[in-house]
């Protein structure tokens, strides 16, 4: 009992730490623990399969974030779902002013409420985590966050990649899909890491 009020303290203290340093437009970062997450991470060799944009609520940090559909989640749930509760928050270099942070936000919700895709592909019909942060960015900023890619860029050789793309896609694989990834936007050079936890 004592075990677990003390994880929970720490957790809380932590979570009330971070609030205190995110900023809207922030971009969050983690491994999901969706059916889709090792198969993003194999063929990106990168540890993140899943992004989202920090916006605050009433005064409270939310993830803005494509899942089931686009929306706004709790800063403590979207942690809580991710491997570990590990999590990075990345931000433009050139810093993130009140009115970039508003044109952020009017951009983002028009993909409010659309399906996720599962397909990843091009449209702004359904729409995918790292499309998501992408589509903002440029709408909002003219900023492109990582460099898209063709689907046949990735690494589709490994076993786990491979069945969730006969899963999807059967025998047609859009191989010249373009795509944005979350590693792409990770390792954008056009951002920084403010926190890791």
């Amino acid at each position: 009992m004592i075990a677990t009020f003390l994880v929970l303290a720490t957790l809380a203290s932590r979570l009330a730490r971070a609030d205190a340093a995110l900023r809207d437009g922030d971009i969050i970062f983690h491994a999901s623990r969706s059916a889709q997450s090792a198969a993003i991470q194999r063929a990106t060799h990168s540890r993140y399969s899943h992004v989202g944009m920090v916006f605050h609520r009433n005064g409270k940090p939310y993830v803005f974030e494509a899942i089931a559909t686009v929306r706004y989640t709790p800063l403590a749930d979207w942690i809580g779902r991710g491997e570990d509760a590990h999590y990075v928050v990345r931000r433009l270099r050139t810093g993130m002013t009140p009115g970039k942070a508003g044109k952020l936000r009017s951009a983002a919700e028009k993909y409010a409420n659309k399906p996720y895709d599962l397909y990843f592909e091009w449209s702004n019909d359904r729409i995918y985590c790292s499309e998501l942060v992408w589509k903002t960015y440029h709408d909002a900023l003219g900023i492109e966050l990582g460099a898209r890619q063709k689907l046949k860029e990735f690494d589709l050789s490994d076993p786990v990649v491979e069945s969730k793309m006969r899963e999807r896609y059967g025998t047609r694989i859009p191989l010249d899909e373009p795509v944005i990834s979350p590693a792409a936007q990770f390792e954008s050079p056009l951002l920084e890491t403010v926190v890791s936890k």
